[in-house]
């Protein structure tokens, strides 16, 4: 039995790692589209069918349950992907919904209507493909009226994380907080829309301050998922936990210790 993880290449396991430390019984499968990372730059009909590919190997794989753990993948594709394209036997869930949710402090599956909530000024970082689709302003406003969203293009910060190059990463996360700070210059709270961004986030903390709450994914999209299983357990699948990718598995597997901190296989996707 496994859930899948889905990711257009390695941010996806920040949300896997904070899933097993959740759920540490819960078997896994996680697929990194790394022959075409990143999708942050790519056009949303690109991203629907890398997406769709992606999601539908691992329902080949005997998943249930995907999460699609990019947030590029959760804005551009899948509103479209869950009207239109998922089997009536199978879920996919996003990344952003758990966020918003402890944004708003609203209880998972609350569908009540969108209410006043304490933030009012809150700051988001993202793919600039994540930034212009504003999946993120669409989902608040079924939860929350009144709040006020700067987002902020944080271009080269992926690439940067990906290729170990943190000095660039730091350098570029601070020049995307200054950015955005000259258009909003005190935030209640930040979100850090991409979940590669975890493994900077002593960064956004320290440009932003200790006034601003800061919202990371994984540990809340564990908890989400978790309540999950826990409504629904004829979700968990079948399947062998695994680690594929669709890119060179030796060059994957070197990056991935970054990100986990461990040493994991992956395979090639066949």
């Amino acid at each position: 039995m496994a859930v899948g993880i889905f990711d257009s290449g390695l941010g996806g396991l920040t949300v896997l790692d904070a899933v097993q430390k959740r759920l540490p019984d819960l078997p896994l499968i996680y697929l990194g589209d790394n022959a075409h990372t990143p999708y942050g730059v790519r056009e949303a009909d690109d991203i629907y069918n890398l997406s769709t590919a992606g999601v539908q190997a691992l329902f080949d794989k005997g998943c249930d349950l995907v999460i699609l753990a990019c947030n590029t993948a959760s804005a551009a594709a899948l509103r479209r992907m869950q009207e239109g394209w998922v089997p009536e036997d199978k879920r996919v869930l996003g990344v952003f919904v758990p966020l918003i949710e402890a944004l708003t402090e609203r209880q998972w599956g609350d569908n009540s209507p969108p209410r006043e909530v304490g933030v009012k000024e809150v700051a988001l970082f993202a793919t600039p493909t994540t930034v212009s689709s504003r999946a993120f302003q669409r989902e608040l406003a079924f939860r929350a009226i009144g709040v006020d969203v700067e987002a902020q293009p944080c271009g080269g910060v992926v690439d940067a994380i990906e290729q170990g190059d943190m000095i660039l990463a730091e350098a570029l996360v601070r020049s995307h907080v200054e950015a955005l700070q000259r258009r909003m210059p005190k935030p209640q709270a930040a979100i850090l829309g991409c979940t590669h961004y975890p493994l900077v986030e002593d960064v956004f903390r320290d440009a932003l301050g200790a006034d601003v709450a800061v919202y990371s994914q994984p540990s809340l999209v564990a908890d989400s998922l978790a309540d999950y299983l826990e409504r629904r357990p004829n979700m968990i699948g079948s399947g062998e936990p695994g680690f594929y990718t669709s890119g060179d598995p030796k060059s994957v597997e070197s990056k991935a210790t970054l990100f986990l901190r461990r040493k994991i296989s992956f395979e090639t996707l066949e």
